[in-house]
């Protein structure tokens, strides 16, 4: 099979079988020394599995959408709990790249804990902020950690967030510290 042909679903599912429950990938045939029948598939490169089909590499999250759906997403795809090799079906999504950025591991320079909250040692005073079309904005410096955690994610909230950033960092210490309630 020449490289510049499109996957399509069939094709996938004569070579590899996915475990939607488990996310692993596992070769139906034999292609070459290293992807034997019943190995799992592919290699772990910048924490995405990739697999190669066909002279061509592919991100198995993408993959997934091909093998269960019958299509292969226009958009991105998410991992839920932002583990980019974890392919369990029930924590994969198509959104859209704002969205997609949206769900992001906390930053390593973060003092916090909270994604958008940070401590401005000079001033001795908590900073707000978020992002909103590639540009920070402020929300606001407050002696309150609390009142800075809330202020963000008052603004997650305005900016419809929620559906893009399932584990707030913001969502979660608010409930975790009885600030907000859990919804019932």
């Amino acid at each position: 099979m020449k490289a510049s042909k499109r996957l399509t679903q069939k094709r996938l599912k004569e070579l590899l079988h996915y475990d939607p429950l488990t996310g692993v990938w596992t070769w139906l045939e034999t292609m070459n020394h290293m992807s034997k029948v019943g190995t799992i598939a592919g290699c772990i490169d910048d924490g995405y599995r990739r697999i190669t089909i066909d002279q061509k590499t592919y991100k198995s999250s993408r993959l997934a959408f091909l093998y269960i759906e019958g299509y292969s997403p226009e958009n991105e795809v998410d991992h839920i709990n932002r583990v980019r090799h974890d392919d369990r079906w029930s924590n994969l999504r198509h959104v859209n790249k704002k969205c997609n950025a949206r769900n992001c591991n906390l930053r390593k320079d973060n003092n916090s804990g909270v994604k958008g909250v940070c401590w401005n040692k000079d001033r001795e005073i908590w900073r707000a902020f978020i992002a909103v079309d590639q540009r920070q904005c402020s929300l606001g410096s407050h002696r309150d950690f609390n009142e800075a955690v809330l202020h963000r994610l008052c603004a997650e909230q305005c900016l419809a967030w929620s559906g893009c950033d399932s584990e707030s960092p913001a969502y979660q210490y608010a409930i975790n510290n009885n600030l907000i309630r859990r919804p019932a």
